[in-house]
């Protein structure tokens, strides 16, 4: 409730609708005057900082101390004393992401060998430079000095041999990779087109083929020199595109969760997704601590940190079976079983989801 002042008019301002009482029956809006002090805009934000922060504490206390607790809450209706699950879930994945991208960025990782190369270069090549130096030094003819050079231009003949790379790259071609992301034949999606259009209707690629190939080139032509800056820009797109990931595989868990309690008629499938809603909440908020540890471990590198993460990894096991148990109502042998069944279809489909978002990630480079 607000502390301005209460309008004296029984009217509402928002739905014209005839009050009886602060609030409309019919939009909740408050009868306010409409003219509002600055004090009254601060108190006022200050008001729903402070709502939203004990809200929140007081529901994630719950979360965290009382498994399946807030879904079955939810399902009774007792919603008012307790944050709205969505909105919780949209500010607890925010966060969650916020952190989790910042300390996993595919942008700082080492992909390669340029530090073997390195080595190469600095104990390789000075070496026969400097004795050739010192061998012209010494000659002290004509004929000496012309046999150094040819004794030397061998040796560079077989330390040029050694070191030619594996991956070559060809001004003209682009680069050779060693996968099927490029096609060797085509330079461009036009050569390609071209070429399908020679050829005999069934003897033509299909459009996925046409659509994948036109791709390849694509990529090859963008990442013709720079096989690890598409390694690095493949996984950084990858896993960003994490949150809606996860999006998509909440409803598709709340319909196993329907197939494995589908004799429980009680339970709507909006019931299952609430429950994994919370469940998901709480998982963000394990994973949180769980980066914390590992953060922890790279400063002190002390054994009791793994005792933490360990603790807390089979507390995260725990607290799903017990939710499991306390929000469906069933005895704890049936819970471990549609437990293990629920994480065996998850892993199934997570391997899917995963395949499907490369791919999608790799088209949209």
């Amino acid at each position: 409730m607000s502390h301005s002042r209460e309008r004296k008019e029984k009217i509402c301002l928002n739905c014209n609708a005839a009050l009886n009482g602060r609030f409309c029956h019919v939009c909740g809006q408050e009868n306010l005057e409409p003219k509002e002090s600055a004090w009254g805009l601060v108190s006022h934000f200050f008001y729903d900082i402070t709502h939203f922060d004990g809200k929140f504490f007081s529901t994630l206390g719950y979360l965290v101390s009382k498994p399946g607790f807030l879904p079955k809450e939810y399902l009774r209706g007792r919603r008012a004393s307790y944050l709205n699950p969505i909105r919780m879930y949209v500010f607890s994945s925010a966060l969650f992401f916020l952190i989790f991208f910042s300390l996993f960025s595919p942008k700082d990782l080492k992909i390669g060998v340029d530090k073997d190369d390195n080595l190469l270069q600095k104990d390789s090549l000075p070496i026969p430079v400097t004795a050739k130096q010192k061998a012209l030094e010494n000659a002290k003819t004509f004929e000496d000095s012309a046999k150094v050079e040819e004794v030397f231009a061998a040796v560079e003949g077989v330390v040029q041999i050694e070191k030619e790379p594996t991956v070559k790259m060809d001004s003209a071609e682009g680069l050779k990779w060693n996968s099927d992301l490029t096609d060797e034949k085509f330079n461009t999606t036009a050569q390609y087109d071209s070429a399908q259009k020679s050829l005999a209707p069934d003897q033509r690629d299909g459009r996925f083929k046409r659509l994948f190939t036109h791709r390849r080139i694509e990529l090859n032509n963008k990442y013709k020199k720079q096989p690890k800056q598409f390694i690095k820009d493949v996984l950084d797109k990858f896993i960003h595109s994490f949150p809606y990931l996860l999006f998509v595989s909440l409803p598709l868990y709340a319909l196993f969760l329907k197939l494995l309690y589908i004799r429980r008629k009680q339970f709507y499938y909006v019931n299952h997704g609430i429950f994994l809603v919370y469940l998901y909440i709480f998982t963000f908020i394990i994973l949180l601590i769980f980066f914390s540890l590992m953060e922890l471990h790279k400063i002190w590198d002390t054994s009791w940190l793994w005792v933490l993460q360990t603790i807390l990894f089979l507390y995260g096991l725990f607290y799903t079976v017990k939710a499991m148990r306390n929000f469906y109502g069933q005895g704890w042998g049936k819970t471990i079983v549609k437990f293990i069944l629920l994480n065996f279809l998850a892993v199934v489909s997570l391997v899917f989801l995963f395949a499907l978002f490369f791919m999608l990630t790799v088209f949209r480079l």
